[in-house]
């Protein structure tokens, strides 16, 4: 069951069509991503690079510029210490990268999704020591790591943190209180002290951002700067934070650069899934490429693709890109499998009736929790966890819904966990595998969610009759791309459509093509992705149906023809 809503945003749509040259349609679809003002509406449509906000705005920004121009003079060894995901691998590659080209004397070390588990531990700091490193820098982790920091001080260390996870804290009565790591300099917007505008840049954004300072300082050409841009938007995508202001520039022009990119890396990558000498958009990274890069840290070593984003030679590019290719079409299998073993548990015990679900798989390889966890969630539209059985104790991954912060929960279950972290919609933890029950009884326990609240919204933009449709307008649409979280595809309506010539195709039985009839008699031909037998089922059992629709050119044979791309029927 869904609940459909129609958004009424108000605005003058007339007036703003006519001052920016285009339709009223796309001027409402402006309107409801909450893009108000000329000026905003002038970014959102026109923005480039040059509205992004000074990296000298963040806080402690100028200290770790100012430490680290002094370590790269000194010639003292630096260590980055990243993470195994896509945003933490393109945030050692962009400070790898840039810490090269100031001349330092840079290493890195991403750690083993298995054997050392998220972020900084202590034996990562231990053979910090052990290897004579001076300064660790992190990305895309370190906010919650107050004690392992605190043990590298101790050892005489200098540590920067460069992070955007949630800032840890403990409520007591009087007041909240957040628990900064004792680092020589932190960097994360999150810090309610900070002035960055941006809240939620990506962790290889805010890399960039240090980057960009100590390029300015020494004075690198911008152009040098703007090159990072691409790590910089395919981990925007792949961490999945929100297209708003910012990130949607970072996104918007970093596939641009993309498209013809200079790093070997990235063009043996889009050459190996078949996209070169197209258009890249957000879906490919989010569904094509940044799988790839993802792979190597969920089945093997996240090295691999750090290794392929600093590779110079074509060649070698090559067959990385393949090897990466060929990891992450076996882990497409292993999460199928494991997918649905989820399900045959949730529906064969108690589990369906939690508004949270925990589900356990201790065979399941853990670096597939987290993407299990999203399937399920769509599944079933609640809350998910998905534990596995790891080397030392239970690990998982949450995914959640608009309605559940994630973290916050799990601050409220601290007492049974060994380490947690993350996102209001994403989140990482480890336990004792007798806490796995009690996990799940205190989370559904301390649960608040509604009816409403575990009932999927389906948010219409525009009630739009099929027959408003042009090649026109659904080209303009193109201008509202990098589409994606915060910056959602537009939805259009409509109710009352006869169905005329369905077919289901493919090779599964996952398309039903059609034509849909308005009630003015207007024809347009549709197509729907998924159980085409059940929409067939559906759709022959009524007169009409109503439907909620994408429109898009679709080019067969050198032809083009305009087709509504059903996304949701009743």
């Amino acid at each position: 069951m869904e609940r459909w809503v129609v958004m009424a945003k108000k605005a003058d749509f007339q007036e703003i069509g006519k001052r920016f040259g285009i339709d009223p349609v796309t001027a409402r679809l402006i309107r409801n991503r909450d893009v108000v003002g000329e000026e905003n509406i002038r970014e959102y449509l026109y923005g480039t690079f040059k509205e992004l906000p000074s990296p000298w705005l963040l806080k402690d920004m100028e200290k770790a510029v100012e430490i680290l121009s002094e370590k790269i003079a000194s010639h003292v060894k630096i260590r980055i210490i990243g993470d195994y995901d896509i945003d933490g691998v393109s945030s050692t590659f962009i400070l790898l990268r840039g810490l090269k080209r100031l001349g330092a004397q840079v290493d890195t070390y991403i750690p083993d999704r298995v054997k050392d588990g998220y972020g900084i531990h202590r034996q990562l700091i231990e053979q910090a020591l052990e290897d004579q490193i001076d300064t660790i820098v992190t990305c895309d982790n370190g906010i919650a790591a107050s004690e392992e920091i605190a043990q590298a001080k101790e050892g005489g260390m200098t540590v920067i943190v460069t992070d955007h996870h949630e800032i840890p804290y403990t409520d007591t009565e009087k007041r909240r209180e957040w628990m900064i790591p004792p680092a020589d300099a932190v960097i994360n917007p999150k810090q309610s002290d900070c002035a960055y505008p941006n809240k939620n840049l990506c962790g290889a954004a805010v890399a960039w951002k240090l980057i960009w300072a100590l390029y300015e300082k020494h004075r690198i050409l911008e152009e040098e700067i703007l090159e990072f841009s691409e790590a910089a938007a395919i981990a925007t995508v792949g961490d999945v934070m929100d297209l708003q202001g910012e990130n949607r520039i970072i996104v918007k022009e970093g596939l641009k650069r993309l498209e013809h990119t200079k790093n070997p890396g990235l063009r043996a990558l889009i050459a190996a899934n078949g996209l070169e000498g197209g258009r890249i958009t957000a879906y490919h990274v989010g569904f094509v490429l940044g799988p790839c890069i993802n792979a190597s840290g969920r089945l093997d070593t996240a090295s691999r693709s750090l290794k392929l984003l600093c590779e110079e030679d074509p060649e070698k590019a090559a067959r990385e890109a393949g090897d990466l290719l060929a990891l992450n079409q076996s882990r497409k299998a292993m999460t199928e499998k494991g997918k649905e073993e989820a399900v045959r548990l949730i529906e064969e015990t108690e589990l369906k009736k939690d508004p949270v679900l925990v589900v356990y798989l201790p065979e399941c390889h853990e670096s597939l929790a987290g993407i299990i966890a999203g399937r399920i969630r769509e599944k079933y539209y609640k809350p998910v966890f998905v534990l596995t059985r790891g080397e030392n104790g239970v690990k998982g991954s949450g995914r959640s819904i608009e309605a559940y912060s994630m973290y916050d929960e799990l601050v409220k279950c601290r007492e049974l966990l060994e380490q947690f972290g993350g996102h209001p919609m994403a989140a990482g933890l480890s336990l004792k595998e007798e806490n796995v029950e009690l996990f799940r009884r205190k989370l559904n326990e301390n649960c608040t969610l509604t009816e409403k609240e575990l009932t999927p919204k389906i948010t219409i933009d525009v009630p739009m009759p099929i027959s408003y449709l042009t090649k026109e307008l659904t080209e303009e649409l193109s201008v509202l791309e990098p589409f994606g979280k915060g910056n959602t595809k537009p939805l259009f309506a409509q109710k009352d459509l006869r169905v005329l010539n369905l077919r289901i195709l493919g090779k599964n039985q996952n398309v039903a093509k059609m034509k849909l009839q308005a009630p003015d008699g207007g024809l347009a031909e549709a197509v729907y992705f998924g159980e085409a037998a059940a929409f067939a089922a559906y759709a022959g059992s009524r007169e009409t149906i109503s439907v909620t629709y994408y429109p898009e050119i679709n080019t067969y044979q050198g032809r083009e023809n305009l087709q509504i791309v059903i996304r949701n029927y009743c």
